[in-house]
């Protein structure tokens, strides 16, 4: 004989069914909202810091480009004013106006140095951190434990007696004065070299087999497979070269001969109210650096990150 199930006892099945009381469910279901609320809090986060951060490092550039467009009246009005009513190129063109200065001739010294020094740190660290890396001999880690050393020793210590060398061989005022202390980083050989060591020393032997020669090998086989590591300095030398101000300033005299930086710093002095000047000098100063990142970004994350961890 079979018995009719009432209502009330339907409903308690559904609820030892669902787990529990209607309370119970309450309560995980609210325990679930929260939970829910807190990881999306947390996965939020680190974009809106990273948002933040962006804003803070963006908005200085944005006030030299805004400022650089702007006239004299302009950039002292209050409030500020962000996006220039009448834009103008003024003062670009008293840039490259200057009377004392040539700023193109400046610019073009900056880039004809940043080349070769830049050309020359790169090639002499790739050499050497090869030799540390690869090949064996004699007195191999205390040499380089003398190139880590020299990282220790700042410029400007060395400043003066490197001055007084270059007077003594008569290199003031010239490019190969300017380069030759800094043609050897030591950094730039670390990095090179701790890439280096992660290389399987199979590549090498096979090619050895092959009767290529350790130039041949260096070439053909180590620096292709160092392209992120090299693009990495490429970047590092760049900035570092481009930027570089008190050495040329101390061994540069001749206005014929001044790079970029020391022309912006003659700059600072002759229009150290003209502020509209003074950003576009900085600003057509950048440029060339942007450029140059934007070209080898992509190598420089995986260049630091294994060059840093291998070996």
């Amino acid at each position: 004989m079979t018995q009719k199930i009432s209502k009330q006892q339907r409903m308690g099945f559904s609820r030892t069914i669902m787990g529990g009381s209607p309370s119970l469910i309450a309560t995980r279901n609210s325990y679930w909202k929260k939970k829910t609320r807190s990881l999306l809090f947390f996965q939020i986060l680190p974009y809106a810091i990273l948002g933040f951060t962006a804003f803070i490092v963006v908005i200085p550039f944005f006030w030299m480009i805004s400022t650089s467009l702007k006239t004299q009246e302009a950039f002292q009005t209050v409030p500020i004013q962000w996006i220039p009513e009448s834009p103008t190129l003024d003062a670009y063109k008293r840039v490259f106006g200057i009377a004392n200065v040539d700023f193109l001739k400046a610019y073009t010294n900056s880039a004809l140095y940043t080349l070769l020094r830049m050309s020359g740190q790169v090639i002499c660290a790739a050499m050497a951190a090869f030799v540390f890396a690869k090949i064996r001999f004699r007195g191999r880690e205390v040499l380089f434990l003398a190139v880590l050393a020299s990282m220790m020793v700042p410029m400007t210590a060395v400043m003066i007696p490197n001055y007084l060398i270059l007077k003594s061989f008569r290199l003031l005022n010239t490019y190969t004065g300017l380069i030759l202390p800094s043609l050897m980083e030591g950094l730039y050989i670390f990095i090179l070299r701790q890439y280096m060591k992660g290389i399987d020393d199979a590549y090498l032997e096979a090619a050895a087999m092959d009767g290529a020669s350790l130039r041949s090998i260096f070439a053909r086989v180590v620096a292709p497979l160092c392209t992120p590591a090299l693009f990495t300095l490429v970047l590092f030398a760049f900035m570092g070269s481009w930027n570089d101000y008190l050495w040329p300033l101390i061994v540069l005299s001749k206005k014929s001969k001044w790079t970029l930086q020391v022309a912006l710093g003659v700059l600072n002095s002759s229009y150290n109210e003209a502020y509209d000047v003074l950003m576009a000098g900085a600003l057509i100063s950048i440029i060339p650096i942007v450029l140059v990142y934007l070209v080898t970004q992509r190598y420089v994350d995986k260049g630091v990150a294994v060059g840093g961890v291998k070996g």
